[in-house]
């Protein structure tokens, strides 16, 4: 009886480790992606962009992919670090405004010229092409998911009433990018440039008069509340800016998954990705709108003439950035042409 005992008591000893191995291994077969962006839980890019593509590779990859995401800078730096954070692995996933690192990203950022896309579903194409055939260098150690545009970033003010280029001289303005600074400065106005969630605070100390700003991005930092006027193009017309988007993987941590998941991540990325989050940002704007208009709000709309003063206006904007370009080895005249050349082919 007790070497009975005693087998009995091996056998399910083996049983227990043998379960145990089986539940570990189970559990390394989960990668769990980190997932970083500035915005609060609260926003569009989190509800509607990244929860989703997020519940997507998981339910495709049959559980084996996982998201851990990471709101409002949670896992520590600023807006213009998470790029270097997805390269260097302190997030694995990152969704960021490349551009808020001035001057780093300079063949990509000819998207942000002023007057040069009309909707970001069709832009956002436009620019993962772009970014394919002219700037893959400037993404070296991540890997590019999808890529975008915002919806229409107007100007968007406390109390002024901006309809002509008179109306904006000496108006302090919040600039996303060096690029709007330049057109603000060659329209009379004053750039202040500062991330996204910083603006509420400044333009309810009146540190700004106004600010650019998707209408996206208005709902998520409340700013109908703080801005009476909004002064837009209008929808045959470009828009006054954009800032391009992307949402980018740290290459090394792609890389060391498995054929079956990398298919996954491969199958929610590119121009068809780009396509959808550019979509989705077209459609965050109506809602957006409803909430400045339920206000009492004043929107201004560019007449055709006053647009076409705007635009001339900023031709210099054009011109330094192709010096730029050239300064670094570059064709900015080649650049510019291909990136109109694309927005046109998917406008059309």
């Amino acid at each position: 009886m007790k070497l009975i005992r005693a087998y009995l008591c091996m056998m399910l000893t083996v049983a227990v480790i043998a379960c145990g191995a089986g539940v570990a291994g189970a559990a390394s077969d989960v990668v769990t992606l980190k997932v970083a962006h500035f915005l609060p839980t609260s926003s569009n890019a989190h509800q509607r962009a990244i929860v989703p593509w997020c519940d997507k590779i998981s339910k495709e990859s049959g559980g084996k992919l996982k998201c851990q995401i990471y709101p409002s800078m949670q896992l520590g730096g600023t807006p213009a670090q998470l790029l270097d954070q997805a390269r260097d692995g302190v997030a694995d996933i990152v969704w960021t405004a490349p551009t808020y690192q001035a001057g780093r990203f300079t063949k990509t950022e000819v998207f942000e010229l002023p007057f040069m896309a009309k909707k970001a579903e069709t832009g956002s194409q436009a620019l993962w092409d772009y970014i394919q055939k002219n700037s893959l260098d400037e993404f070296k150690g991540i890997k590019l998911i999808f890529t975008h545009l915002h919806d229409e970033a107007p100007l968007h003010f406390g109390r002024k009433s901006v309809k002509t280029l008179e109306d904006l001289k000496g108006a302090k303005v919040r600039a996303p990018t060096r690029l709007l600074s330049k057109a603000l400065t060659a329209l009379g106005a004053v750039p202040v440039q500062m991330p996204a969630p910083a603006v509420p605070e400044s333009g309810s100390k009146n540190v700004v008069d106004g600010a650019s700003l998707p209408w996206e991005v208005m709902t998520a930092l409340k700013m109908q509340e703080i801005c009476k006027t909004h002064t837009s193009t209008g929808p045959k017309h470009a828009t006054i800016s954009n800032t391009f988007l992307v949402f980018a993987m740290n290459q090394a941590k792609y890389n060391s998954l498995s054929p079956e998941l990398k298919r996954v991540i491969d199958q929610n990325s590119g121009r068809e990705a780009s396509k959808w989050a550019g979509r989705l940002w077209d459609s965050f704007s109506e809602p957006a709108r409803k909430i400045a208009r339920d206000r009492h709000n004043t929107f201004n709309v560019l007449t055709d003439a006053e647009f076409s003063r705007w635009v001339k206006a900023t031709e210099t904007v054009d011109d330094e950035w192709m010096k730029e370009v050239a300064a670094k080895g570059g064709n900015g005249k080649v650049l510019l042409e291909n990136a109109r050349a694309l927005l046109k082919k998917y406008n059309d």
